[in-house]
């Protein structure tokens, strides 16, 4: 589908995120998508005889039918809860330094430069287009503090489709002479307009704004409280930053709020902490932050490939997990080197392999996914389902249920798309090394979650629109 238009019913194997631990592996399904781009019906089980019959009784002859071949799957779109659009031109930069270096040396000088709104345009439109080909359905945007920038990326992920939350960086302090906003009154006055002008971009609009405190470091007290007093009243407003990422930054958040009594706190006692707030890291959390994080039911985005790549620690996920905390994961593009959730999913498992390494031989009690190494369908979930719950966007996206809209990869696993590092589903039959069909699709997925790339993604579907992939249409 690469417009609106009848209905489309797509034949062959389908996987569906259920829960941290489960998901469904349904090799012969009907799924029916309507003109709205929303999920119609699925049918199981459905022998290749009997399509025509399953498709009369659901009224839907006079439709598209999309057949799947052998070593392709649908698989629910991934949701990246946090990266940084401006950062992507520097993605394999700065390799060397930890957070606060990093960001003077490498990522503020980058940023900059998006006060020249060509030179954003011309940026953006490239990253958009990378971070779709990857199979990001949804994206969590940090944009950089200039307005006109900012509206440049929000109606370019418009023009292209894609679902994303677009958020202009408020900080007014401890940022370069040249990128920092001149007061808080001017931070919240420009929040304001790219509030508006999101809202009235061109429909179908799938971009929503997004508060964007960038961190406790970059921003005054009098910004937050003005910021946390529009999540008040705007309750539609997500609200995402960052916290806990590198022991000096927590440091120096200390020292800047002496009258909190941790990261966490400067957040919540300035009104930015609760069930629409996407914190990023947590990597150094105390137990204290964790229960509070948990009662205001803020979510967290695992951002594994950037904690490592910037020596900022590891993220006890699985002790997240446990307490009931939203999690998803993201890029966190340039600190993270790859725009793909793929390789946040590979360094999401070796993270947990890590923790459980250094972890007592004995598993603490009545954890589920503490101390372990982290599932298929665990990870599965934290791509997909888990973040569509962190962006409030659970009852949406990140599975496939009549209702919800279609945000959806068609994957393959065959040799043919030219991944050299994917052992490909044809040569299994070529080979007679053919899994029994019960297990397939469950090694199809593996494979896919931990060798697969974007030429592994052959199309890209947002709300039932072919969007991007290796066979894109547009």
């Amino acid at each position: 589908m690469s417009s609106a238009g009848s209905q489309t019913v797509f034949y062959g194997p389908v996987i569906n995120p259920e829960s941290t631990s489960s998901f469904h592996t349904l090799p012969a399904c009907l799924l029916a998508v309507g003109a709205s781009g929303e999920i119609d019906w699925i049918a199981h089980d459905v022998h290749e005889s009997a399509i025509q019959d399953v498709l009369a009784q659901h009224g839907s002859l006079d439709t598209h039918l999309v057949q799947l071949n052998h070593g392709e799957f649908l698989l629910p779109g991934f949701v990246d809860t946090h990266t940084h659009a401006p950062q992507v031109p520097n993605i394999g930069s700065g390799q060397q330094d930890e957070l606060l270096v990093w960001l003077e040396r490498t990522t503020f000088p980058m940023e900059a430069r998006f006060a020249n709104e060509d030179f954003a345009r011309q940026a953006y439109s490239h990253v958009v287009r990378r971070i779709i080909d990857s199979g990001t359905t949804t994206c969590c945007y940090y944009a950089t503090l200039h307005l006109p920038a900012t509206k440049i990326l929000a109606e370019i992920v418009n023009s292209y489709g894609q679902r994303a939350f677009v958020g202009k960086c408020n900080m007014d302090r401890n940022s370069p002479e040249n990128y920092v906003e001149a007061s808080p009154s001017a931070s919240v006055d420009d929040t304001h307009c790219l509030i508006s002008h999101i809202r009235a971009l061109p429909k179908p609009r799938l971009v929503e704004p997004v508060l964007t405190p960038r961190f406790a470091i970059s921003c005054t007290g009098p910004l937050l409280t003005a910021l946390g007093y529009m999540a008040r009243t705007d309750p539609a407003l997500l609200v995402q930053t960052h916290i806990s990422e590198n022991e000096n930054e927590i440091k120096f958040t200390r020292e800047l709020f002496p009258d909190a009594t941790s990261y966490a706190d400067v957040y919540d006692r300035h009104g930015l902490l609760g069930p629409r707030t996407v914190l990023a890291h947590a990597v150094h959390l105390e137990e204290e932050e964790i229960q509070l994080v948990k009662d205001r039911n803020a979510g967290v985005s695992h951002c594994p490939t950037s904690n490592f790549n910037l020596r900022s620690g590891v993220c006890p996920v699985g002790k997240l997990l446990d307490r009931g905390i939203k999690v998803g994961l993201g890029t966190d593009v340039s600190g993270g080197f790859s725009p793909s959730i793929l390789t946040a999913v590979q360094h999401a498992s070796i993270a947990a392999k890590v923790l459980a390494t250094n972890l007592p031989a004995a598993t603490p009690a009545g954890s589920t996914h503490e101390g372990c190494q982290l599932s298929v369908a665990t990870l599965l979930h934290l791509a997909t389902l888990g973040g569509a719950s962190v962006c409030g966007l659970e009852d949406r996206i990140g599975s496939f249920t009549p209702g919800k809209a279609f945000d959806a990869l068609l994957v393959s696993v065959r040799s043919d798309v030219g991944n050299p590092g994917l052992w490909g589903a044809d040569l299994d039959q070529e080979l007679n090394v053919e899994l029994d069909k019960g297990k397939r699709l469950e090694a199809w997925l593996e494979r896919f979650l931990f060798t697969g790339d974007d030429r592994n993604i052959r199309r890209v579907y947002v709300q039932g629109r072919w969007i991007g992939g290796a066979e894109r249409a547009v």
